[in-house]
């Protein structure tokens, strides 16, 4: 096969003997980890290498982005800011002139990408899915200090200055949710949000980031929003928001993933398996199915299976081009060891300069 979309989860600290037997299938090309997974650095370490040992293309990733949403926040781990707290201090001009508090955002934005990316690297991780590109538009609750700031010109401006960070320490980038969660109050993890503004009113407010870091994002993650005046489908399961408007409309060429499968925003397509055909057809490069290993895996099972037997009815096709946009997300240098990094000069110069 030439194409790997699959991202799925496992259950505990060390990998079980289905875990083995999930990420060898050809299927299977990144594994997201959680904070169970999670006891200490040299357990991540361990467990990272095994993965590596076993397969050395499969992407390692987490939700690390800060604030109230950061897998490993003990053993050392930097606990890092909401990204609301940059935007705040683009604000803080203080006594030192307008502008300034600009610059110390910025500076502090490139900081924070550069220690996140950085631990992460040190135990074996390959990506973060970070930056959230969703405005602070206020009733969205799930989003709130998640979100750099309710202007797009500021959001997207810290957002760079952390994907600066990111790629310092050789890690990409994935901006969400496209394009734009920020607006509605419902949660997708648990309901299916509906945000009633037109494509008009949209393109001009929360997906102008995704318009200007373009050239610079590494990949996008579509929200299980529905925009009925654009798509009846949400924009991961969507053709008009992927191909039409993301691809074409805004030259958009990173890798594509889906958000989780078994959020309640994705059940409007079906079944995971379902939902998984309908996003690789709608034009997602990579299909994320979460926390489905605790109990045996019989759904990263089904999806598996699922999956290769789509692809031999031709119910998707198999995508070279977004097999090379996966690759292309795994980090291109060697990482700096975890006590190196410790008196690493750029290391401490960035904690120095973090909110």
């Amino acid at each position: 096969m030439t194409h790997a979309p699959i991202v799925l989860d496992i259950a505990g600290l060390a990998l079980a003997k289905d875990d083995r037997r999930r990420l060898q299938h050809p299927l299977v090309g990144g594994l997201i980890l959680f904070a169970r997974n999670w006891r200490d650095r040299s357990q991540l370490t361990e467990l990272t290498a095994e993965i590596k040992a076993l397969r050395p293309d499969m992407l390692v990733c987490v939700d690390h982005e800060g604030g109230r949403v950061q897998r490993f926040c003990s053993d050392g781990f930097t606990h890092l800011p909401p990204m609301r707290a940059l935007g705040d201090l683009w604000l803080q001009d203080g006594k030192a002139g307008a502008g300034t508090g600009v610059l110390r955002a910025t500076e502090a934005a490139t900081a924070c990408g550069y220690v996140l990316a950085a631990e992460l690297r040190a135990c074996g991780v390959d990506f973060s899915f970070t930056p959230v590109l969703d405005l602070d538009h206020g009733p969205s609750g799930v989003i709130g200090d998640r979100a750099f700031h309710r202007d797009p010109r500021v959001a997207t401006l810290l957002a760079k200055s952390l994907m600066h960070g990111l790629l310092l320490a050789g890690m990409a980038s994935c901006g969400k949710h496209f394009p734009g969660h920020g607006f509605v109050a419902a949660d997708s993890h648990t309901a299916v949000p509906v945000d009633r503004r037109s494509l008009k009113a949209i393109l001009e407010d929360d997906a102008r980031p995704y318009e200007w870091l373009g050239t610079s994002l590494a990949s996008v993650m579509p929200a299980h929003v529905i925009y009925p005046k654009v798509d009846a489908q949400p924009a991961g399961f969507s053709a008009r928001w992927l191909k039409d408007i993301l691809r074409q409309r805004l030259r958009f060429d990173g890798a594509v993933f889906s958000d989780d499968l078994s959020m309640q925003g994705a059940t409007v397509a079906g079944t995971p398996v379902e939902a998984a055909v309908a996003a690789l057809n709608a034009g997602c490069d990579l299909v994320m199915l979460c926390n489905q290993s605790v109990d045996g895996g019989a759904p990263l099972d089904a999806l598996i299976d699922g999956l290769e037997t789509a692809l031999a009815k031709r119910r998707w096709q198999a995508s070279a081009t977004s097999e090379a946009r996966r690759q292309r997300l795994l980090p291109q240098t060697e990482p700096l060891p975890w006590d190196e990094l410790m008196h690493h000069a750029a290391y401490l110069h960035a904690l120095d300069r973090l909110p």
